[in-house]
């Protein structure tokens, strides 16, 4: 049982090419497929209740994740906390989650044209045009929504309330 756990945890997270090819299946299959992305660095409420809700939207959801060397050049030297296998992993587990691929640009832009999403999905802290790939997204025929946040969850947060605990 643990070993087919561990293999479908581990066929979720995928490359490229292999999610390419699903996309392919799941659209002629006639399955919405939405996408978001983001650095899911200490998985909280705030990330499973957003993720849940961006799955609501769709057949499949699949998730972009900042690699940990993006991550470093967006959030510091410190971050992440979980290095990129665990934070897949993580993802992975998530049962309403179809597919976790890793992304190496400081934005997912470049990925999300190469996928085209039906639905491409971020926090209500962005505005459309803020969204990378939004525009990408919209000229294919698909849409862009955005998803109200859980107030006072985020990874930075929960940091720098463990860093004033251990002061």
């Amino acid at each position: 049982m643990r070993h087919q756990l561990e293999k479908t945890l581990l066929d979720k997270i995928t490359t490229l090419p292999a999610l390419q090819a699903n996309i392919a299946r799941w659209k002629q299959a006639g399955e919405k497929v939405v996408f978001t992305n983001g650095v899911f660095d200490l998985l909280h409420l705030g990330h499973i209740t957003y993720l849940s809700k961006a799955a609501e939207l769709g057949d499949k959801l699949i998730i972009g994740l900042n690699t940990d060397a993006s991550v470093k050049r967006l959030k510091g030297e410190s971050r992440p906390i979980n290095d990129q296998n665990n934070r897949a992993a993580l993802l992975a587990s998530l049962f309403f989650v179809d597919a976790v691929v890793l992304f190496e640009d400081d934005t997912p832009r470049d990925l999300i044209a190469q996928l085209l999403p039906d639905v491409l999905v971020k926090g209500a802290d962005y505005t459309v045009e803020q969204i990378a790939g939004a525009k990408e997204v919209l000229a294919n025929g698909g849409e862009v929504k955005t998803i109200t946040l859980v107030d006072g969850y985020s990874s930075t947060s929960i940091i720098n309330r463990i860093k004033a605990q251990t002061s």
